[in-house]
C-alpha cells in the first residue's frame, strides 16, 4: 500500500489541461502498480504509426487473419520505448499462464513476455489486448505529489474504456466516469 494510504491500482489517471509534461498532455494511463516505491502506468490513447502486425513482423510472428492485425500500438510512457508492454484480461486461472505477467488486483493483467505474443500468433490468447511500446512510471511519492498538485484526476478504471471505446473518446468517457464533462475542466486549481 502507498504510505499515506491511497492505493490507485487499477485505476484510471486523467491527465488535467495544465499538464506541463507532454509525454502526458491529455491522456489516460491505466495503473498497474502502485505502492510505497512508486506507481507503474500504461497511457492506453496514445496510438503510434505502428500496427499490430508491423510489431509482431519486427519479432519474426504473424499475426495474418487476426482482426487484431491493424490494431495501433501505443505510446504506454516515457521509459523503456523499446519494449512491449501487452495490456490483456485475465485468462481463467487454468489457462497457460506466461512466463512475465503482472495481475492487476481486482482489474486486467500485464505481460511483457514474448510467450504472449506467440499465444496471440498462434490464434490463442488474449482476444482483447493494448500493446504499448513503453511504459509510465513514477518513483516513491512522486504520482501523490503530482495529483496533489491537480496533476491528475483518479477514477476506477473500467475495461470497456479501453477495450471498446474508440481511441479518440477515450479520455472523454474516462472523465465521464467521474460525472465531468471535459469542457468543464479548467487548466487552473481552484482554491475557494
Amino acid at each position: 500500500m502507498a504510505s499515506d494510504g491511497i492505493n490507485l491500482t487499477n485505476q484510471f489517471l486523467i491527465a488535467m489541461p495544465g499538464m506541463a509534461d507532454d509525454n502526458f498532455s491529455g491522456t489516460v494511463v491505466y495503473l498497474c502498480e502502485h505502492s510505497d516505491k512508486g506507481a507503474l502506468g500504461l497511457v492506453i490513447n496514445k496510438p503510434i504509426d505502428i500496427t499490430l502486425k508491423n510489431l509482431f513482423e519486427k519479432v519474426d510472428l504473424s499475426l495474418d487473419g487476426s482482426e487484431l492485425a491493424e490494431q495501433p500500438v501505443y505510446y504506454g510512457g516515457p521509459v523503456q520505448t523499446e519494449r512491449g508492454f501487452v495490456l490483456h484480461e485475465r485468462q481463467d486461472e487454468d489457462a497457460v499462464a506466461y512466463s512475465s505477467t503482472l495481475a492487476v488486483p481486482g482489474g486486467l493483467a500485464m505481460t511483457t513476455s514474448k510467450d504472449v505474443l506467440e499465444a496471440m500468433s498462434s490464434g490463442q490468447g488474449p482476444k482483447r489486448v493494448l500493446i504499448t511500446l513503453g511504459y509510465s512510471g513514477w518513483s516513491a511519492g512522486q504520482l501523490e505529489d503530482e495529483i496533489g498538485r491537480n496533476g491528475w484526476l483518479t477514477v476506477d478504471a473500467q475495461p470497456e474504456v479501453i477495450f471498446d471505446t474508440p481511441v479518440e473518446k477515450r479520455y472523454e468517457r474516462a472523465l465521464g466516469l467521474l460525472g465531468i464533462d471535459p469542457r468543464m475542466l479548467s487548466p487552473d486549481a481552484g482554491h475557494a
